[in-house]
Order: C-alpha cells, then structure tokens, then sequence
C-alpha cells in the first residue's frame, strides 16, 4: 500500500498541468478564471452589433500586419515598370507604385488590401449601429458613462485611422482628400499656414506627409484603439452586461448564459462568420481601384471624388456652406470653411458628453442595469433619430455632384435643399419620432387593459358587433408595464417659510425645464393603475 503511494507521489504530472500550476502559483490564474468564465451574458441579436466591430478590428489588424510587409511609406518619384501595363512608363511615388504591386504581383495581396479596406467600413459602421443601440435604449446611463466615452473615443479614433489608411496609397482620390484638409488647416485664422506647413512638411503636398502618416496609421492610433478596446471589455465585465426587461430580471440578476462553453463557442462561430462575409464581399465588390484612378498630381482632380461614408458628414457640410469670406487688415478669415470644421467637432463631442447631459437634466444619479424601450424615453428617442436626420441630409450634401450627375438634377437645388433641410429636418424627425413614440405607449396600454386584437369578430345578443381580445400573459405585462416614469425636477416655492424669497439660480430654471421637457405631462402617456386594470378585466367594458 504504501509502495503504490510512493509511485503515484513519484508520478510526474503532465506538462501542460505543471504549466498551469506554475502559471497560477505567480499570476493567480484559476481564481481568475474561476471568476470570470462563468460569467453569464444575455442573448439578443443586438448584442452583436458590439461583436462585429470587435471581430471587424480584429481583421482589420490581421490583414494591416501582412500590407506593412510590402507597402513602402515614401514620396519619392519613380517610373513604373510592372505587370498593370496601362501604367507603364508612369511616373508615380513609391507608396503608389508599391500599392500596384501589392495589388497585382503579391499573391493574394489585392484580396488583403479589400479585406482590409471593407473590414474598415464594417467597423465604423457597426460601431455607429452599435452606439445607436446603447444610445436608444440608455445602456450608457450610470455606471456606464465611462464605457460610452471609450466607445466614442474608439468611433472618432477609427475615423482618424481610416482617413489616413486611404490617403497613404498616394492615388488621385486621396490626394484630393488631403487637399480639402489643407484647405481646412488654411482656414484657421493666424496659425492655420503654420500647421499646414507643419503637417505638409512645406508646401502641398511636399516631400514627408506619407511617411508621417504611416507610423501614425500603423502604430500609433491603433495602439491607443488597443487600449480603449480593452478598457471598455474589463469595464463590460466588471459592470456586468445590461439585458432587456423580462420575468426574473432585475437590476441585481443577469439572465443568460455562461461565458464558457456557450458563450464562447457561439462568439467563435459568430467571428468566422463575420470574417467569411467580409471576404466574400471583398472578392466580389472592388473597392478603391487605384490602378483606374492613378498617382496623385497637384494639378488634378479626380471625377466625382468622394470619402469614406463616415467622413460625407464632414464633407457635406463645407459643400453647402455659402462661401463667406471676412477680409480683415490684409488678411482673409474663410467662414465657409471655417464654421464647418468648428462645427463637426462640437456635433460629435456633445454626443460623446450626452450621458452627463441628461444626467444632469433628469438628476437621475441611479444606476441602470435594465434597458429602456426607446418608446418609453421619446425625448431621447427623438434627439436620436433627429441627429441622424441631420448625419444623412449632410451625407447627401456631400455626394451632391454624383446626386446631380446620376439623377440628372441641378446641383444648386440640390444643395439648397440640403441647407434647408439641415434645420427644417431634425425638427420634423424630432417631432414625428415623439409622436410616435407617444402613439405606441398608447396601444400599450390600450393592450395592457384590453388585451391582445384576436381578429375574431363576435356578435353579442343585443345585435351589437365587437372584436374578441385575447388578454395578456403575465410576462408580456411584465414587459408593458416594468418601466419607471420619473417626474420632472421641481424648483419648489419661491420663497421661504419666512416669506423671504429664495435665490434660484438660472442653471436652476434652465434644468427644471429641460427635465419637464424629458418629464413632462405631455411627454409621457401614464401607465394603467391596478384599479383601471382589475374594472376593465372584472367585465365592466372588457370584451
């Protein structure tokens, strides 16, 4: 007996255990991961929109790391001598000439740089969807503030990197995008010339913007995506994930599935199915043909030149500003350019601030594990869909050439109308969306108390026709009725049980009716009362 004790003491484990034990003796590893993959997670398709700009990013770097084995970041001018025969003798740069041959010598390279280019595309736009779906439904409330800033960091960060990944090509296209931001630079008054010169290394384009763009294309903006990347999952797990309103669950419970094995086999399925998409649309939609366009010359510009959709709001709106001019002691302030690039900005950084806003609007300092229906917050709802109103009018304003040429209209009218509808539209979008919103808080009520419409006709003995409604199950009122209805802040008398009047300060008021605005008596339709509910289901009025 104790000979067979000796043996099994003398035993070597295997080698993958005494990795793993040395591992966890000095990192803690098992009560790691102890603690973690099992974490649960709620399943909704939503959830996804997240995953897929994750997966999107994950390709972009794959795909990145293999173009920086042939790309050559440089502006110095060569002749082209390789297999695309139309560009033979050409004098172009090397980062042009190195694109060619990415493109049509390096197996498999023109498929890489079209994965790449459309992985982009997907990840800013699933990032877009994705902060829509965390903004409609007040995922960003507290705690997760913090989280909606690394989200909107990431969102601007990759519109960065994107704008400088296709400029690096040096093709006529992107050469043109890098003249509309000198212009930009040129516009800023007294510093503007300096950090153009600056940028540009001289004058446009010069000789060193392509190797400057490069190590901030490929090291350093992904290097802070990276992080943010990574902040915001440790924030998703320490925050818990948010879930949709249901039976069982409350803003202490998660209701879901583990991490592992469920999760995370369904999350490894999900990314080879976002990779297989990417690749198959990249193989069959060309993107970026540089080869059709050709080197950037100072001297052209290409035919119905167009940025990334993510940039169209930038665009559009310098297109349809009328071009002002201020000529001050000799020197000339470009307002049509300038109020433009001030104002893209402000637009995007006060969404990144919303969370505060209506934190401090509402003065709801709780904290929100349970999503909203977007019909239950129309205010908000409202400001949404009204900023995307004014995202695609400005979209439209800066694709007016190609609106013009396509559909055979005057560019003038096309551009008036985008002037026009950037003030006329988010109003009409804010209005018809509250509404809306408003008219389907109605019916759920009207559902709460009558019930569900069954489509059965049904003749009472009086001769009187009626629909039978079905009534409810106590999980769909669950759903109808969970949310709460907070009341507007209230500024309170005006004077103190002294009679002495207070001083209420203008911040004050200002917030008191904001908060009536999201709060108020017409922006909220009451939910039924138990006395309304047990009179219309005890029979009186229930069909």
């Amino acid at each position: 007996m104790s000979t067979a004790t000796e043996s099994q003491r003398d035993r070597k484990a295997p080698a993958g255990e005494r990795v793993a034990d040395w591992a966890d003796g000095r990192l803690g590893v098992y009560s790691l991961a102890k603690a973690n993959m099992r974490k649960i997670f709620p399943d909704h398709w939503s959830f996804m929109l997240g995953e897929v700009a994750l997966y999107s990013f994950i390709i972009i770097i794959l795909t990145g790391v293999y173009l920086t084995l042939f790309f050559h970041p440089s502006m110095e001018e060569v002749t082209y001598h390789g297999p695309y025969v139309p560009m033979q003798g050409v004098r172009m740069s090397e980062a042009f000439a190195s694109t060619l041959d990415i493109s049509f010598e390096v197996r498999g390279g023109l498929l890489i740089r079209q994965i790449h280019h459309w992985a982009a595309l997907i990840f800013l736009a699933a990032m877009l969807v994705h902060m829509m779906r965390v903004f409609f439904t007040g995922a960003f409330r507290k705690p997760r503030e913090i989280n909606w800033l690394f989200g909107f960091l990431l969102f601007f960060l990759g519109m960065l990197t994107g704008f400088t990944g296709y400029s690096l090509p040096d093709d006529l296209l992107s050469g043109t995008g890098l003249r509309f931001i000198e212009g930009v630079f040129l516009s800023i008054p007294v510093v503007g010339t300096y950090i153009s010169m600056f940028v540009f290394g001289g004058e446009f384009p010069g000789m060193d913007l392509i190797p400057r763009l490069y190590p901030v294309h490929v090291l350093l903006l992904p290097g802070i995506m990276l992080g943010l990347l990574v902040a915001h999952l440790i924030l998703v797990f320490y925050h818990k994930h948010t879930q949709y309103p249901g039976p069982g669950k409350t803003e202490k419970n998660v209701v879901g599935m583990p991490l592992l094995p469920v999760y995370m086999a369904k999350a490894g399925g999900f990314f080879f199915l976002v990779f297989g998409v990417i690749a198959v649309l990249s193989a069959i939609a060309t993107i970026n043909p540089i080869w059709a366009i050709g080197p950037y010359r100072p001297d052209q510009v290409s035919t119905g030149a167009q940025p990334d959709w993510y940039m169209g709001f930038a665009e559009g709106l310098v297109r349809v500003m009328p071009g002002w001019e201020i000529n001050l002691w000799g020197h000339t302030l470009v307002l049509g350019v300038f109020i433009p690039i001030v104002l893209f900005p402000l637009v995007l950084f006060a969404i990144g601030l919303y969370p505060f806003i209506e934190s401090w609007i509402t003065g709801d300092k709780r904290e929100h594990h349970i999503l909203d229906r977007p019909r239950n917050a129309p205010t908000r709802t409202a400001f949404g869909v009204a900023w995307l109103t004014v995202y695609l009018v400005m979209l439209v304003g800066g694709g007016n050439d190609l609106w013009a040429t396509h559909f055979h209209l005057s560019i003038n009218s096309i551009t008036w109308f985008v002037r026009i509808a950037f003030f006329v539209g988010p109003v009409v979008a804010f209005i018809v969306t509250k509404r809306i919103c408003l008219g389907l808080q109605r019916r759920d009520k009207d559902k709460v108390l009558h019930g569900r419409e069954t489509g059965i006709i049904k003749r009472l003995p009086h001769g009187e026709f009626i629909e039978v409604h079905e009534p409810l199950s106590q999980e769909d009122l669950f759903k109808l009725t969970q949310h709460d209805q907070p009341k507007p802040l209230e500024i309170g008398p005006e004077v103190d049980e002294n009679g002495v009047r207070r001083k209420i300060k203008r911040s004050q008021k200002l917030r008191a009716k904001l908060s009536k605005g999201y709060y108020g008596g017409d922006n909220v339709i009451p939910k039924p009362t138990t006395e309304e509910y047990k009179e219309i289901t005890s029979g009186h009025g229930h069909h």
